[in-house]
């Protein structure tokens, strides 16, 4: 065997030994002692946030008593946890809330019937709820109480859970991160089995549609249009060539541009209450711009028009602010995802290439415009003279 295979097997051992066995990985939530003698036949450790659930299931009376205990992400934030009886994701969740409440933020827990991305107003839910309570514990974590009357025959249940911050004394939308997303799954109240929830989701896959859709419009396309109308007409071979490229790639950019928007758009609707304003303004003003510069392909004058100088200076500082704008907002929303870095890398480099590839044309393009103005020139001067050569 070789060195690397002997170095695998010496990690998979090591990584068996150090595995906590089953039993083990109960031990945490079990070890959990809550105040006014509280206990609970079952808990688990959930995957995600750190947080555990801990529950008493009667199933002849259809009736669950709770506990869920997480650290909020900064001090005097909130947490949650609830049911989802018609899915596996926020939308249409039953959910507890606990957060601070008075000048000496003491806990209360309200319910919400979580009805879209957003979390809503507090008001009653599709399970009566009974002895509903939180407190903080000297660890940070907040433990919340409560009792659930669920429907007859529940065994497994799809359960959601969360924490976030709370500002100006309100609940302020949670982090957007790998754990926050996959906080999900589903739990037999019965024999206390539970299965992690993904990232994934079709809010999820409806923002990263968002997301490729501008990166690859306002982001890609247009610069590469730019490029064309700004290089290639230097070079007499690629006329009208580089006038056709320009307008497939600035339509193409711009429909496609539409398209995300329009994503963008559906996705505000679902999450109401969730606003960027920065990220929604400036696609706003990408968006109206963009259109613009379309509309403004009909009133384009002829060359010769006198109006052309002016029609130039309009397209062309529409056409640069578009763009800057567009590679802006692509790292905002890559912000707001919290996309992998991998993703960040591989536009930076796309942005960077064509970056390249004009700085490279531009002194291209400039010497070969100095030479053709030095050859105009020698040519004037001796047609001005007759023909013929200067003389000292």
């Amino acid at each position: 065997m070789t060195v690397a295979g002997h170095l695998v097997v010496v990690l998979l051992l090591l990584a068996l030994t150090l595995a906590p066995s089953p039993a083990a990985a109960q031990a945490a939530c079990k070890a959990e002692k809550f105040s006014s003698n509280r206990a609970f036949a079952t808990c688990t450790d959930l995957p995600r946030l750190g947080a555990s659930v801990h529950w008493t299931y009667d199933a002849s009376a259809s009736s669950l008593s709770v506990a869920f205990v997480a650290a909020p992400p900064s001090s005097g934030g909130w947490v949650a946890w609830g049911l989802n009886p018609t899915g596996d994701g926020m939308t249409g969740a039953q959910a507890l809330v606990a957060a601070p409440s008075g000048a000496n933020g003491a806990y209360r827990v309200q319910t919400y019937k979580i009805a879209g991305y957003a979390l809503g107003s507090p008001g009653p839910i599709a399970y009566p709820t009974t002895g509903l309570a939180a407190e903080l514990g000297a660890d940070g974590k907040v433990r919340m109480f409560g009792t659930l009357a669920l429907q007859n025959g529940t065994g497994e249940v799809n359960q959601v859970w969360q924490v976030g911050p709370v500002s100006g004394g309100s609940i302020a939308p949670h982090a957007m991160g790998v754990d926050n997303k996959a906080a999900k799954g589903k739990l037999n109240l019965v024999t206390g089995a539970t299965t992690a929830g993904s990232a994934g989701g079709s809010l999820l896959r409806k923002k990263n549609t968002h997301g490729v859709l501008n990166a690859v419009s306002w982001g890609l396309l247009l610069p590469m249009g730019a490029i064309f109308a700004r290089y290639l007409k230097t070079f007499k071979s690629a006329d009208p060539a580089w006038f056709y490229l320009h307008v497939a790639c600035q339509v193409i950019g711009y429909a496609v541009g539409v398209s995300g928007w329009a994503t963008g758009i559906h996705l505000g609707n679902l999450s109401k209450g969730i606003t960027y304003s920065l990220h929604r303004n400036i696609g706003i003003a990408v968006f109206a711009l963009g259109t613009l510069q379309i509309f403004a392909l009909f009133l384009r004058p002829k060359t010769d028009h006198k109006y052309r100088f002016y029609w130039n200076a309009y397209h062309h500082s529409m056409g640069y602010t578009i763009i800057i704008l567009g590679i802006i907002n692509i790292f905002k929303g890559m912000s707001i995802l919290n996309v992998a870095q991998k993703w960040k890398t591989a536009y930076i480099i796309a942005i960077c290439v064509l970056g390249g590839i004009a700085v490279i044309l531009e002194a291209v393009t400039w010497v070969i415009v100095l030479k053709r103005r030095k050859s105009e020139n020698k040519t004037y001067n001796g047609a001005s003279n007759g023909g013929l050569p200067l003389s000292m």
